[in-house]
């Protein structure tokens, strides 16, 4: 087993454990042993819809567990080994996801369209040995990149291909299945010792600066997390859970495959976020729930012919999240197609608040609810002090509670500042608390962190800024986030040429940043040439300043002639 000291990652304090076990929010079982539990109560039920495939809960939990059992037959991964994902929104990546958690190596949840120098560093902070990647994603050479890193990054030393053909010295997805399905493997599988209380998955957050950090996610915590989740939403065994987004972020993990099954429901996994299919899969499944759905998805349903012609009456539930919430949104969802509509907020750090079903409408259509959990702990500080703010003013949203993680991996210097003394997590979003028959409700008003939300991708300014800063044409860049009607906001580069240079063009820029290994959802979207950048009163580039500026820009534009 990898040795965990060696890449520490900070515990639950024993106090806090103990109490989470004592009320029944934590089970000493691993995750694995938790699905394998859920899938064999209805063995024979549907639970896994792509548009490619209809598999029981018997044929999934068969399938993950043959790739666990392979994992370890046909490869020198062992349990707590870590292994990167870069695959779609396909069934394989429910089968390999689940059969890692099974076989106790853990899944680095990353995405297929991030760049080769993203994947390269992430592989070194956490240690990784493995990495799986899909063939035919589009418009990427996923292998060929898989294939790069694995001799660029000593310990990255093994590569599986999905849905393709595997180049020498790699396995394919189907050699994994083959091997774990002898007789042998299996036993091999059912006799691990995964601790509960040890790491399942590694996901990334939407942190301040440079690469995103490793939020790492614990089996008891992390089952902790979906179970309550699917209270909240009020699934069963009748539930049909649909997600258009990647499913290895958290929300595709936490907040909708894993509920859907613990429950014994359906997980319909779409390919994309695209409305027309998204909108067939509705009506042809007959979802009951989309649990979180980003405004710019949720305007594109709304705006898309097909919302009006085919019947989403199954629908239940349809939450929005990713984003700060839109009142108008909410009122045109449920007037204009009458899809009952919540808010909720969440992070791959852990906490989730969601507005309930009987919430207040100013509640329902104003803020993003409440907390899922009475040990869900939420505190709102004074920006730059522990001090909480009275309640109705502004302040830094912090918590801890059963799922919400007591620090990021391999970061201790960010962990001293990004949590309080007494371990609650400080997430750099602007909240107003309400008080509303004695419970709370938070609004979220903007956000401390250099962080741009382009249809709930996190783009850490700092990490584009820096690759910008190499260009040979560039003194000086600054990122900022620039108001647009679906995305919520897109990316504007702001650029200092150097002197005796020809100012770079976008074009130029990206090209330049796409040679760095930038991924290309991290790309400026728009650039503006300055001779200089406006300064704060301590010398600091003003981005309230340059926003501003874009704004006005983007308004005059817009403007009718």
């Amino acid at each position: 087993m990898a040795d965990e000291a060696a890449l520490p990652s900070p515990h639950f304090p024993p106090d806090r454990t103990d109490a989470y076990v004592r009320e029944g929010l934590w089970r000493r079982e691993p995750l694995g042993d938790v699905l394998r539990r859920a899938m064999a109560r209805r063995p024979e039920h549907l639970a896994l819809v792509t548009t490619e495939i209809r598999w029981t809960h018997r044929e999934l939990d068969e399938r993950s567990d043959a790739f666990a059992a392979g994992l370890l037959a046909a490869t020198t991964l062992r349990p707590g080994d870590r292994m990167m994902f870069q695959l779609g929104n396909v069934a394989e990546t429910v089968v390999a996801y689940y059969g890692a958690i099974k076989a106790g190596i853990i899944p680095v949840c990353t995405l297929p369209q991030h760049g080769e120098r993203e994947i390269g560093q992430l592989a070194e902070h956490t240690g990784a040995r493995g990495h799986i990647v899909q063939a035919d994603f589009r418009n990427r050479d996923l292998v060929g990149l898989g294939g790069r890193l694995g001799k660029a990054v000593p310990v990255l030393d093994t590569l599986i291909v999905a849905r393709g053909e595997a180049p020498p010295g790699a396995l394919s997805f189907d050699d994994v299945l083959d091997a774990g399905s002898a007789a042998d493997a299996g036993a091999r599988l059912h006799s691990l010792e995964i601790d509960p209380d040890g790491i399942v998955a590694f996901q990334l957050s939407g942190g301040t600066t440079g690469l995103p950090k490793v939020a790492p996610r614990r089996h008891a915590e992390y089952a902790c997390n979906s179970r309550l989740w699917a209270e909240a939403l009020g699934l069963d065994e009748n539930a049909v859970v649909l997600h258009p987004l990647p499913i290895m972020h958290n929300a595709g993990t936490a907040a909708a495959l894993q509920p859907a099954h613990l429950v014994g429901g359906v997980f319909v996994l779409a390919p994309a976020a695209d409305a027309g299919p998204v909108l067939e899969l509705i009506a042809r499944e007959r979802v009951t729930t989309m649990p979180v759905v980003p405004p710019a998805v949720a305007i594109r349903v709304l705006e898309h012919p097909a919302a009006r012609e085919l019947d989403l009456s199954s629908l239940t539930r349809f939450v929005l999240g990713g984003q700060r919430p839109s009142a108008d949104l909410v009122e045109r969802l449920e007037t204009e197609l009458g899809v009952p509509t919540q808010q909720m907020f969440g992070m791959a750090e852990g906490m989730f608040l969601y507005t309930p079903p009987d919430s207040p409408e100013w509640v329902r259509r104003g803020t993003v609810g409440t907390r899922i959990c009475s040990a869900d702990e939420v505190r709102v500080l004074d920006i730059a002090s522990e001090e909480e703010v009275p309640d109705g003013e502004l302040g830094e949203l912090a918590c801890r509670g059963p799922y919400t993680i007591p620090g990021y991996h391999r970061a201790a210097a960010h962990n001293s500042s990004a949590f309080t003394s007494d371990g609650f997590y400080r997430t750099g979003d602007l909240v107003t608390r309400h008080v509303v028959g004695g419970r709370d409700f938070y609004s979220i008003d903007g956000r401390i962190k250099d962080v741009i939300n382009r249809g709930a991708e996190k783009i850490h300014a700092e990490e584009v800024e820096e690759l910008l800063g190499r260009h040979p044409a560039v003194d000086g860049a600054a990122l900022v986030a620039m108001p647009d009607r679906v995305l919520g906001e897109r990316i504007c580069a702001y650029v200092v040429p150097k002197a005796g240079t020809e100012a770079p063009t976008l074009r130029t820029v990206n090209s330049f940043l796409l040679d760095q290994g930038l991924a290309r959802f991290k790309l400026p979207e728009r650039l503006e040439i300055v001779d200089a950048f406006p300064l704060t009163h301590v010398g600091k580039v003003s981005k309230k300043d340059l926003r501003a500026d874009i704004e006005r820009k983007i308004e005059k534009e817009n403007a009718p002639t």
